[in-house]
């Protein structure tokens, strides 16, 4: 875990740090990163009947604002991308799940998609992950893995 342990007090201690710590769900002490893109489940869910429109305008309202939040949160916690810090999970499962065909099935591929690509960090995440600092480099590295994992996704759509 990168960081001391996470309370309710560093989850209310700033506005902001709610939403950068997922709701709660980087309060987790084991795989905060995994229990962050859970929280973005219930999220996508009330998002995906929308039009694609209105979806990806709320996808990039997020990416944009998480910025803003993950650098505030970063701040507040004194420690670079802290794992507590989730948001940019959360982000970057609404990407990967951009257009999704609707079903269970699609639901866990995306979320295993996601997460692998978080998780091992490919090239060019890594290098993001390692050259971006700031709270840009904390949302930048999982923008990336939803869209790598977007695109592995429509991909799969196709070609079944």
């Amino acid at each position: 875990m990168k960081g001391k342990p996470l309370g309710l007090r560093d989850l209310f201690s700033h506005p902001l740090n709610f939403f950068s710590l997922g709701f709660g769900s980087g309060l987790a002490p084991k795989a905060p990163g995994t229990f962050g893109t859970l929280a973005a489940v219930p999220l996508w869910w009330l998002l995906q009947p929308l039009p694609l429109s209105v979806y990806l305008l709320v996808t990039l309202i997020a990416c944009v604002a998480g910025i803003w939040f993950c650098d505030v949160t970063a701040r507040d916690l004194g420690v670079h991308d802290h794992s507590g810090i989730v948001w940019d999970e959360i982000a970057g499962f609404l990407i990967t799940m951009v257009a999704a065909p609707a079903g269970l099935g699609w639901l866990i591929a995306g979320f295993a998609l996601f997460r692998f690509f978080d998780v091992l960090k490919p090239w060019p995440i890594s290098w993001f992950d390692r050259q971006v600092h700031g709270g840009l480099g904390i949302m930048l590295d999982d923008i990336v893995a939803g869209l790598m994992a977007l695109a592995v996704m429509q991909l799969a759509a196709a070609l079944i």
